[in-house]
């Protein structure tokens, strides 16, 4: 069978970059102020946007990763918790091309689990294109007799059967929720790959698939192991039920339906970046 490598890097060389893709910095500052582009912290709250919008955009064609941090400064809210002010610009997920800046914040509260996020950002990929393939995926899937299966996306070299592909990405936008949640201000995540997936044949107009899929914890480098359960109509919020068990049995389940508080308010204009 015909394969093509993966755009992205693949999970056994992710592992060894990552430390300095993620940036080098200081323990959580406890002083308002502007910090370095390249302090870890700037990064990991960026990241932590761009897991909620590529979940609140609910998309497997429209996945975003980071590009490079322009601005980052952090504000204390005594009480509450540290509040991230960032700019950024974006990266088509597969094909790393530019795709567009966003402005974002960050709020990393004391007393809830999960990030409180604010994102608006420029989108220069066309959205029709993005649209179209949503779709043709989705009819795809739709179609199907007989369930697809598939094992170790990307495989150890990183590559991924291009009929697997949208699955994957699939997989990456059902990530971005649980991502988003587990995140805080000392640790983030990436999804480092699927270990195995499963469609189901629904009756409603939905599609439904099962993923294992192994997220990378950073700064600790525990490989984490989570059930994922997405199910996707385009144009719709994306709905997400996991459990997920850390290499010490530390267990966590959640589930996401696309209503959850925080904003994606659609697109700005490049001039305002500038704050």
């Amino acid at each position: 069978m015909q394969r093509r490598s993966a755009a992205r890097l693949g999970p056994l060389l992710l592992l060894l970059l990552l430390p300095l893709a993620w940036g080098e910095g200081p323990s959580p500052p406890r002083a308002d102020g502007e910090l370095q582009v390249s302090n870890r912290l700037a990064g990991q709250a960026a990241r932590v946007a761009l897991h909620y919008l590529n979940y609140r955009t609910g998309s497997p064609s429209a996945l975003r990763a980071l590009g490079q941090v322009r601005k980052a400064t952090v504000k204390t809210i005594p009480g509450i918790g540290h509040k991230y002010y960032l700019q950024f610009t974006t990266e088509d997920y597969k094909s790393s091309q530019n795709v567009g800046t966003c402005l974002a914040t960050v709020l990393y509260l004391k007393r809830k689990p999960r990030p409180a996020v604010n994102i608006n950002c420029t989108y220069t990929k066309d959205q029709k294109q993005t649209r179209e393939d949503d779709y043709s995926f989705y009819k795809k899937m739709r179609q199907q007799t007989k369930p697809i299966t598939g094992n170790d996306i990307p495989d150890s070299y990183g590559n991924i059967e291009p009929a697997l592909e949208p699955a994957w990405a699939l997989a990456v936008a059902g990530s971005s929720y649980l991502m988003w949640e587990k995140s805080t201000e000392n640790l983030g995540y990436f999804m480092a790959q699927v270990k195995n997936v499963k469609q189901w044949i629904t009756k409603d107009d939905s599609i439904d698939f099962d993923y294992s899929v192994v997220l990378h914890e950073i700064p600790t480098q525990e490989m984490i192991s989570c059930h994922l359960r997405v199910i996707w109509t385009p144009g719709h919020p994306l709905k997400v039920k996991y459990f997920c068990l850390s290499e010490n049995q530390r267990s966590e389940s959640g589930e996401g339906s696309g209503t959850e508080s925080g904003s994606t308010n659609g697109i700005f204009n490049e001039e305002e970046a500038n704050f």
